[in-house]
């Protein structure tokens, strides 16, 4: 008796053993492995499509003479610059490059090595330490900017996918999941960036500034840190809060912002709440601490509260607060609408200009 075959979708032959179907088994093993080649493909078109996008960037910065030592050449065991390296990826077709701040700050050279192997050099457009980011701009041709995806529409165990150059390799690639969304970060100069995206796609050193793709291969995150010695705790700097720093950045060369001296993350707001008050918004900014002293202390914000809205304006996370809070907010009267319990409260606030870093 001839045996019968029925062909998968990706063109497997599944045998039927006296034209019976196979076992449950045998289908689901089918199954299983039509769904890795999947994976599989995702990951490799992801990684086809945006590697040409990401650079590495190598930098020389001084090294800091120790106290009292007097000036003159430098010692042989002494170099007087030292060298490191970080990613990039493109952003625009004529040459502006997003990256980490902590990459670039303070070099004295900076240059960009393309996948195809050409090395050009790269100067400094803007800088903003508080969020860890930096523009700088190459001059070459052919060049294929990132496309970014929305990272307010972000779920948790959803693909994502990094590409950087660890440890000087160059466009490697590692895929997972987004671990956890509305995360807090404090970065080197001690202020902290919210909204930051966990994955456990992994990161090293030399990640720092390269990109975190969804399935599609839009930029959702610039991976910026790592938790040492933990494995599989890694964060990237949300797209959207990403694409409004650097444009920024790219029309001015700096950001100065107001502030109200609150730390906080995204939350959903209990549907029940959202009805009640008649919001306009069903998520807001959970205050996780506030500064002592602060404009957000001064006005009565405490810690527990969730804002809603800023002078009129709805609040659905910290996106929406963060591009409200400009140069010209500051010293502003301002109404902070806030959930306490399930109570509506009305603040007054008056953000302050915030110091450079």
């Amino acid at each position: 008796m001839m045996s019968a075959e029925h062909v998968s979708a990706d063109g497997a032959r599944i045998p039927f053993a006296g034209g019976e179907p196979a076992r449950q088994s045998d289908r689901d093993a089918f199954r299983d492995r039509e769904l890795l080649d999947e994976y599989s493909r995702t990951i490799t078109g992801v990684a086809a499509q945006v590697s040409p996008s990401v650079v590495r960037i190598d930098v020389e910065v001084p090294t800091p003479r120790p106290p009292r030592e007097p000036r003159g050449p430098a010692r042989p065991d002494r170099p007087d610059r030292a060298t490191g390296s970080g990613s990039g990826f493109v952003v625009t077709p004529d040459g502006f490059v997003l990256t980490n701040s902590h990459v670039v700050s303070g070099a004295t050279r900076i240059s960009a090595s393309l996948l195809d192997g050409r090395r050009v050099p790269a100067y400094l457009v803007g800088d903003d330490p508080d969020s860890d980011l930096a523009v700088v701009r190459i001059e070459a041709d052919d060049l294929a900017p990132v496309s970014f995806g929305d990272s307010a529409r972000l779920e948790v165990g959803q693909i994502a996918i990094a590409i950087g150059n660890p440890y000087g390799f160059d466009c490697t690639v590692t895929a997972g999941v987004v671990s956890a969304l509305g995360r807090s970060l404090r970065t080197k100069n001690g202020r902290l960036i919210d909204d930051v995206v966990q994955t456990d796609a992994a990161l090293n050193p030399g990640n720092s500034g390269g990109p975190l793709c969804d399935a599609r291969g839009r930029v959702i995150g610039v991976n910026t840190a790592v938790i040492m010695p933990a494995q599989g705790i890694c964060f990237a700097i949300a797209a959207n809060s990403a694409t409004f720093v650097m444009g920024k950045l790219i029309h001015e060369g700096r950001i100065r912002r107001s502030y109200l001296g609150l730390a906080g993350q995204n939350v959903p707001l209990h549907r029940r709440i959202v009805r009640h008050h008649e919001l306009p918004v069903e998520s807001g900014v959970f205050v996780v601490s506030v500064e002592s002293g602060g404009p957000a202390a001064r006005g009565g914000v405490r810690d527990g509260d969730i804002v809603v809205a800023f002078d009129d304006h709805p609040i659905a996370g910290m996106d929406d607060l963060h591009r409200l809070l400009t140069e010209e907010q500051a010293g502003k009267p301002a109404h902070l609408i806030v959930i306490r319990g399930v109570e509506k409260r009305t603040l007054d606030v008056e953000p302050a200009l915030r110091r450079p870093s």
